[in-house]
């Protein structure tokens, strides 16, 4: 029966491709010419049933390679048998291993080659064809793959005895499939054979494509053969731009998206970072590890991680606080500390790191625990050093970062500077080949980033863009595919960004709206298409995290939009420099306008935001979910807007008495976190804020008067001490 069985799905399969094969072709539009030129076998790998044997096929023929289906050109040769035969001899127990030590002697090249179902589940068999090729798995809807079998009249398959369902057999066996395979592809409900192959050919081309890897500098230096790995090292572009992907920006289709709605946020997680990063880069088993790792209980305080709730009418709040330093900067930075120190672990050569990091208030700490997390136990020397504006910060956020200093961490206030002045001269550094060269002689040291100028803190926070819109669905909020607005509240432009690049991926974001303080340089810009600073004074407000005038994630987003014109970009960035202006062209500007849209509040609508917010839904926002909530009031529609909850307001709990009315006179931080909570808020109190701010901080505060050749000195002094 087992055999009668794959017989006639072949015939059903055989029957399809010759229906379709001949329109599928005409319409392709796929370059095949990597593929075809590698000598390495295409390796199919996923359910019994999810059609790997129709698949390979197509794919035979489309690309001029063989097509071996082990079942048939290996398992029953080998043995002189059918597989029904050898199944019933040796029964479900012995059949792994038989089948396993059949494909150790299994040898073939420039082939595709379609695996059973039961092929992943013995190790060194898997091992060994594994190193042929590219290992795909066919990432089918289990519902689909049950139809199929049940259509197909299979009732029996590897590993099933009496008592066990067959979703609990494929439950099962997903954990090998996961181990295994180097591309995934996420394959639709009821989708066509043809379109799967259309799919597993446009991923393979991705791959191969020179064109399609390594990566650019905004402003034109190409990175050559640099991988995600150097990437992540080196941070920041020697020519001073922003290093992006060669390639475009991966796609999801809507019903990709689909099968995603039900899952998980780590699940969510790694299908979406898979489309950004290459296997070849980084293993999609070793990516797992790391999301694991970043995304639980032991991390983040919500199961949910990232979770989205309705707030008022058409309203949802997304809270991005619920990491160890209650900040959204800890979705990106408890993930991406860990990709760094695999990178610094593989390098051949292994060099000692100074991460040095600019912040607004709420980066520094996240940076801070994410590097101790997972710094530490490496072999690999990583420093730290993070400065920031030493009035320009709150006290809570201040007195949080410093509970971090010591060890390999430094923590430098900037006397009467700005973020800025603190950002502008980190890329000041960075570019000065001098310090460089001495760093890299004196103690085999060089420099990094953790903060969105780094390529690898970038692509985290498109996650949690997704997954928002995704969650919608989930609760029936609305349907895969209906638009949504979204509003988040923006400084340095990266977590807009990231919007930007889900929306890019199929998201249907309709309007990504950016909300500014008092600080509206980005509300302008959006609004004119004239970026000018050169008569403007940065104002300290009570949302300090966006008080910056000089917005870093422009340029990747201008570089984007003008169809990557690199000299465009180096010449608008250069005049900002040098004339504190610039303007982008009229085909640019049509551009900004089709996604963005942008206003700005000033500190009384911020306050009354708050008030009314609290008397009306009982939620307590921080000022900077106020300025992303009072912009969304004002740009309302029919469709749902998600605002951005970038922050715990406990963060801000000096701010926000001021705000009610309650002195915090002689509070000290963790008393202001306690008075907050007598408003009855939710959120709840944060309890890894409130476990850092009991910290005794007062010996560590350090600072440096704000001029270049003191920061020098200071990164000279803290790594003469440390290394």
């Amino acid at each position: 029966m087992l055999k009668r069985t794959y017989f006639h799905f072949g015939l059903r399969a055989r029957y399809c491709f010759k229906l379709n094969y001949k329109r599928w072709i005409s319409g392709s539009k796929i370059n095949l010419q990597n593929v075809t030129r590698s000598k390495e076998n295409i390796i199919l790998m996923g359910s019994p049933g999810c059609g790997k044997t129709t698949v390979g096929r197509i794919l035979s023929t489309k690309l001029g390679k063989p097509v071996l289906d082990i079942d048939d050109d290996h398992l029953e040769p080998y043995w002189g048998m059918p597989v029904s035969d050898k199944l019933s001899e040796v029964g479900s127990d012995g059949f792994v291993n038989a089948e396993g030590e059949a494909l150790l002697a299994f040898n073939a090249e420039n082939s595709v080659i379609s695996l059973t179902g039961s092929n992943p589940m013995h190790s060194d068999g898997m091992a060994h064809i594994a190193k042929t090729g590219t290992v795909v798995f066919l990432d089918i809807h289990m519902e689909d793959i049950i139809e199929r079998l049940e259509r197909m009249k299979v009732n029996r398959i590897v590993g099933q005895n009496d008592g066990t369902s067959m979703s609990e057999i494929l439950k099962y066996r997903q954990q090998f499939y996961e181990r295994w395979y180097d591309a995934r592809v996420i394959c639709e409900r009821n989708e066509d054979p043809t379109s799967v192959a259309e799919k597993v050919l446009n991923k393979l081309s991705s791959l191969e494509s020179s064109d399609s890897q390594g990566y650019v500098s905004t402003r034109g230096l190409d990175l050559g053969d640099k991988q995600f790995n150097d990437v992540l090292l080196k941070g920041l572009a020697d020519d001073g731009g922003l290093i992006v992907p060669r390639r475009n920006i991966p796609k999801l289709s809507l019903g990709q998206l689909s099968r995603m709605v039900n899952m998980s946020y780590t699940e969510r997680a790694l299908r979406v970072l898979e489309q950004w990063i290459n296997w070849r880069e980084l293993r999609p088993q070793d990516l797992k590890k790391c999301i694991d790792n970043a995304y639980n209980s032991k991390t983040f305080s919500n199961p949910d991680i990232c979770p989205v709730f309705s707030l008022d009418g058409n309203q949802f709040i997304q809270e991005l606080f619920h990491g160890p330093t209650a900040s959204f900067k800890d979705i990106a930075l408890q993930l991406m500390p860990q990709l760094f120190v695999k990178a610094a672990e593989s390098e051949l050569h292994p060099t000692n790191y100074l991460i040095l990091v600019a912040t607004s208030g709420d980066t520094g700490g996240a940076v801070l625990d994410g590097f101790t997390r997972y710094a530490d136990s490496t072999k690999v020397n990583i420093n730290v050093i993070i400065l920031y504006p030493s009035d320009g910060i709150s006290s809570i956020q201040r007195d949080q970062m410093i509970a971090y200093h010591g060890g390999n961490a430094r923590v430098i206030g900037v006397q009467g500077a700005d973020f800025d002045f603190c950002q502008t001269n980190v890329k000041k550094i960075f570019s000065d080949k001098n310090l460089a060269e001495e760093l890299l002689r004196t103690h085999n040291l060089k420099f990094s980033a953790a903060n969105s100028i780094s390529f690898g803190r970038l692509i985290p926070q498109v996650v949690y863009h997704v997954t928002s819109y995704l969650d919608l669905v989930r609760d029936k909020v609305i349907s895969m595919g209906d638009e949504i607005d979204l509003c988040v509240p923006t400084g340095n432009f990266g977590n807009i960004l990231a919007a930007y690049y889900a929306k890019e991926m199929g998201i249907p974001y309709k309007r990504l709206i950016c909300a500014s303080n008092s600080n509206n340089i980005l509300s302008e810009f959006l609004q004119t298409g004239c970026y000018d600073i050169s008569s403007r004074r940065l104002s300290k407000t009570v949302s300090p995290a966006i008080d910056i005038l000089v917005s870093s994630n422009l340029e990747r987003l201008l570089y984007h939009l003008s169809g990557e014109d690199h000299s465009m970009i180096r010449d608008a960035f250069t005049k900002l420099q040098h004339d504190g202006n610039f303007d982008v062209s009229p085909v640019v500007f049509e551009r900004l306008k089709e996604s963005f849209h942008a206003d700005w509040c000033s500190e009384e609508d911020c306050y009354r935001t708050i008030k009314e917010t609290l008397s009306n839904t009982g939620y307590l926002m921080d000022p900077h979910t106020s300025v992303g909530k009072t912009v969304a009031d004002r740009m309302m529609s029919d469709r749902p807007m998600i605002i951005a909850s970038t922050a715990h307001p406990g963060k801000f709990a000096e701010d926000i008495l001021n705000i009610f009315g309650r002195s915090s006179n002689g509070m000290t931080p963790p008393e202001m976190v306690m008075a907050l909570q007598e408003l009855g808020p939710r959120p709840s109190e944060q309890e890894s804020l409130m476990n850092t701010l009991e910290k005794n901080t007062m010996g560590n505060r350090r600072v440096c008067d704000s001029n270049y050749d003191s920061l020098v000195s200071e990164i000279k002094s803290v790594t003469d001490r440390t290394l």
